[in-house]
């Protein structure tokens, strides 16, 4: 039975399951007068543990429903534009380690995190990607947007112009952010090569089916030169 996920735009309280110990949690964002949203997607490890990416947000009822599922041990800052609640996090689960991607220690000097990601790198935006093995599920923040129906009418117009409006894709801003696109191919058919089937997302709602399948329909627009 599909799961039936709630408008990217509107308040969450609490956690929504999307597999087996994977959850996402999302509430209001505005973006240049753009309601884009924000989500945050949490993992519960083998060892009971929890990894959460991109955090929202911080809520009594929020916190409360993270408790329950198990202690937060990791909190990863995947982008230099996905970090603003990460000291929220920090100082509400001090125990836990903090994570960010390449060049968000220079952004954001105010805070010390314990580790620079690396290896995970996503070079389009240099943004960490994970993957859920158990559940198949590519756990990302801006690498597609996937708006079903928004009622805001300015964002509406942006998403139509953007040519993402009702669809999984990639705006047609951000793909203006590529240079090295023959890396970038290499990226993208690498998680490809992992067959998700579900994505997690910052802006719009999860894939939660055939999400190889839209991965590779986003990205066919980006051709490695030669």
């Amino acid at each position: 039975m599909p799961l039936e996920l709630r408008r990217p735009y509107k308040q969450v309280m609490g956690l929504e399951p999307i597999a087996q110990d994977v959850w996402v949690a999302s509430m209001p964002h505005a973006f240049m007068g753009l309601q884009m949203g924000a989500r945050m997607t949490v993992v519960r490890l083998p060892d009971g543990s929890l990894f959460v990416y991109s955090p929202i947000r911080l809520n009594p009822e929020l916190s409360q429903a993270l408790d329950a599922i198990g202690p937060v041990r990791h909190i990863v800052a995947p982008s230099l534009y996905h970090h603003l609640f990460v000291g929220d996090f920090a100082a509400a689960y001090p125990s836990a380690k903090t994570y960010a991607a390449p060049g968000l220690e220079e952004k954001r000097k105010d805070f010390a995190f314990d580790e620079i990601l690396g290896e995970r790198l996503d070079p389009m935006l240099r943004a960490a990607l994970f993957f859920h093995e158990p559940s198949r599920t590519l756990i990302s923040a801006d690498l597609v947007e996937n708006f079903e129906r928004v009622d805001h009418w300015p964002t509406r117009a942006y998403l139509r112009a953007a040519g993402i409006y009702g669809k999984c894709g990639v705006s047609r801003l951000i793909k203006l952010m590529f240079r090295d696109k023959a890396r970038s191919r290499r990226a993208i058919d690498r998680a490809l090569e992992w067959s998700p089937e579900r994505i997690t997302l910052a802006h719009g709602v999860p894939v939660l089916a055939d999400g190889r399948e839209a991965l590779r329909e986003a990205y066919a627009w980006l051709k490695a030169p030669g």
